[in-house]
């Protein structure tokens, strides 16, 4: 018996390694992109999430760049890594000048690099104030969802701090399956609460109230939305919270470490958010222990933690790198995949090593 005949597998090479072309997605191209897609970018922070519990990322620590003659601002740089589908590295660079509110622009700005993951080579530079507010009020809808699985679904928010973050959080919720029978609203900026008001009673349902008392408005929302630019705890009381809400700590420097002690408190990443003096950071630096922690997200989404309802329930997310890479990779893609990608022709020019 003769034997079979087989044919040898093709021998395939590797694709070249070839430097990319880089482009430049501003601001217009970006918020196009994102606007209607709030529940996919809930999905997506979702999932990177789960790459960075299962160890598919890096994710250091952001560095702070400040300065002695203006120590209300900083820029900080975020560098991460991402693997998973997403395969991408970079960095966002973002600013945050609080003086700029006066002079009616923005407090934050920011871009972000994308680099090549086999060469190394950064391909893109996108504007990021959006995607960084899109990423944030995406794990804020996804914590909200999260964290009120098992618990009374709140009726009634609170939004303490009345910018940006606060609007993007809002239409992230909203669209995200959200209503609420009243929307309360504080800040320390009577002309932007009455904005916020504002937009909110054209784009929102229920009552909205505008509270001069930042008592009032906690004690009055069983979702409380700390959306600020403190750079050090103002909320002090804990019988503030004796009706137990739902707390979106997302500017992370709001609570007094004895609010945070007598809560559950859920953070996006435990190193990450128990630095630089953050409400959590201070309530660590109080106990010399970080015994005050139930969890972390992720720890909720696969059921690892269960959540009381007799304490008030905390969320101070961070904010990690890789959320920005996720959904700044997937921007990237959608504006290549719709042909509009705007290529910068020979950025790199000395790419011979010896001429």
């Amino acid at each position: 018996m003769s034997e079979p005949i087989t044919t040898p597998s093709p021998i395939t090479t590797p694709p070249p390694i070839t430097v990319p072309p880089f482009a430049v997605i501003p601001g217009a191209q970006v918020q196009h992109t994102l606007q209607g897609q709030e529940r996919q970018i809930v999905d997506l922070v979702e999932a990177t999430y789960r790459l960075h519990a299962a160890g598919d990322s890096v994710n250091p620590p952001s560095y702070f760049l400040r300065f002695s003659d203006r120590p209300t601002a900083r820029i900080i740089a975020l560098p991460a890594s991402i693997g998973g589908q997403v395969r991408v590295d970079g960095l966002k660079w973002i600013s945050s000048f609080p003086d700029n509110v006066q002079a009616g622009i923005p407090r934050a700005s920011a871009v972000l690099i994308l680099n090549d993951h086999d060469t190394g080579y950064p391909f893109a530079c996108l504007e990021s104030s959006i995607i960084s507010a899109s990423r944030t009020a995406a794990m804020a809808a996804s914590a909200a969802d999260r964290l009120s699985r098992h618990r009374r679904r709140p009726t009634r928010v609170g939004f303490f701090g009345t910018g940006l973050i606060a609007r993007y959080i809002h239409t992230f919720l909203s669209a995200t399956g959200w209503s609420f029978d009243q929307i309360g609203v504080h800040d320390v900026s009577a002309d932007s609460a009455a904005g916020f008001q504002s937009y909110l009673q054209q784009t929102a349902t229920g009552q909205v109230s505008v509270y001069d008392s930042p008592e009032q408005l906690i004690r009055s929302s069983d979702l409380v939305v700390f959306a600020t630019v403190a750079g050090r705890p103002h909320v002090t009381d804990p019988a503030w919270f004796d009706h137990n809400p739902l707390v979106l700590h997302v500017s992370l420097r709001d609570l007094a470490p004895e609010i945070v002690l007598a809560s559950a408190n859920i953070v996006d990443d435990v190193d990450h958010c128990l630095k630089a003096d953050t409400s959590p950071h201070l309530a660590e630096q109080l106990t010399g222990n970080r015994d005050f922690l139930t969890g972390t997200l992720h720890d909720v989404m696969t059921g690892r933690v269960a959540l009381p309802d007799d304490r008030p329930v905390v969320f101070s997310p961070f904010g990690l790198g890789v959320l920005d890479l996720a959904v700044g990779k997937h921007v990237y893609d959608e504006v290549t995949g719709a042909g509009q990608l705007h290529v910068v022709d020979d950025f790199f020019h000395e790419l011979r090593r010896y001429g």
